[in-house]
């Protein structure tokens, strides 16, 4: 289990991304924003999407499907509406770019959207929205993703797990992230599940046939269940067309997967819209109200044998603090992978637990 893991600097980590990235012709820079994506994941506890993914990114860039070093295309037709083009570039490179600018807009205009279209996974929508809480700024965030799931009642798979994210800022330290997928369990839980070999819980997926199945690998080659049944499946659609249809990008039946079939772009779409909050009102009584909130809501009154009240957001900041403090917990098989990969690439990794 990943507590168990040996636990390594977040910092060293950083770095080893950085220099595979490196290798597959992507721009210093740009080696480092994809790095701090895939370990801040790590940090939060959200492992589906952290250093594990590097390869498979790494290896669709060598195969000629992802451009390590597209230009962001940025128009803006009118105030507060930005569109982006990703031209086929990295999902986190670009979407953290787009983001930036999105940011300034929002102070400019009190609030601006943005959708991106030619993009490909770009991890966590969680940390785009941390990003913009910890400037006082409102993200709301959505992105579609290669077909895992089937509509209610059906079973052939033709939505991502489509997440939708938003973070608030709070005086507690952490901000109030909402971070969900659509489906019942992300998909990456099932792939982390199928290399290591493991069953997955009942109530996870079907097979192709549109049965239950316990088996991942089943699972992978059928889809993942909605969240809440046809409340999960119009929450998938809202996300489609926020992501897909608004940006012009690929619908998600037709996006590329990352795994199954990789000889194509995958044409991701993203949705972001930011608001000011000094538009709306001051900060730092926003931050008052959602403390009260927030304590309302820890001190009422709990179920037998509950002994805390969880905010959203706030199981991740622990465990962001304690993967700070006492190093980041990662696979050894994952970290093998990245090893043999540097090696293999003429680097020298240097890399040790801490812990």
């Amino acid at each position: 289990m990943p507590n168990q893991y040996p636990r390594f600097d977040a910092a060293a980590l950083r770095e080893l991304c950085a220099g595979l990235a490196r290798t597959s012709s992507v721009p210093p820079q740009d080696a480092d924003i994809l790095a701090a994506s895939l370990v801040d994941a790590d940090l939060h506890g959200r492992s589906t999407h952290g250093v594990s993914r590097l390869p498979v990114y790494l290896q669709r860039i060598d195969k000629g499907l992802v451009d390590p070093a597209a230009q962001l295309v940025l128009e803006r037709p009118r105030p507060g509406v930005l569109l982006a083009d990703a031209a086929n570039g990295i999902g986190q490179v670009q979407s953290f770019k787009t983001v930036e600018t999105l940011l300034d807009m929002a102070r400019e205009n009190g609030t601006a959207t943005a959708v991106v279209r030619g993009s490909q996974h770009s991890g966590t929508m969680a940390q785009y929205c941390n990003h913009a809480a910890d400037q006082g700024m409102i993200l709301f965030a959505t992105t579609d993703c290669e077909p895992a799931m089937a509509p209610a009642g059906g079973t052939e798979a033709l939505f991502g797990t489509n997440p939708l994210a938003a973070s608030f800022p709070t005086g507690k330290g952490w901000h109030i992230a909402i971070d969900m997928a659509t489906s019942v369990v992300a998909r990456g839980n099932i792939v982390a599940a199928n290399r290591r070999g493991d069953p997955i819980p009942e109530g996870w997926a079907l097979d192709k046939n549109g049965e239950p199945t316990t088996d991942a690998q089943a699972a992978l080659m059928g889809t993942v269940l909605t969240m809440a049944g046809h409340k999960g499946y119009a929450l998938a659609l809202l996300v489609e067309l926020f992501s897909g249809v608004l940006s012009g990008s690929s619908l998600s039946a037709d996006i590329s997967s990352m795994y199954a079939g990789p000889e194509r772009p995958q044409d991701v779409g993203h949705f972001f819209q930011a608001l000011d909050i000094s538009a709306f009102m001051d900060l730092e009584l926003f931050t008052q109200r959602t403390d009260a909130l927030i304590d309302r809501i820890k001190g009422s009154r709990r179920r037998d044998g509950v002994e805390e009240i969880l905010i959203p957001g706030e199981r991740a900041a622990r465990v962001a603090a304690r993967n700070r403090a006492e190093g980041v917990p990662v696979d050894p098989a994952v970290i093998a992978t990245l090893e043999d990969m540097a090696r293999n690439r003429g680097l020298e990794p240097t890399i040790s637990a801490i812990a």
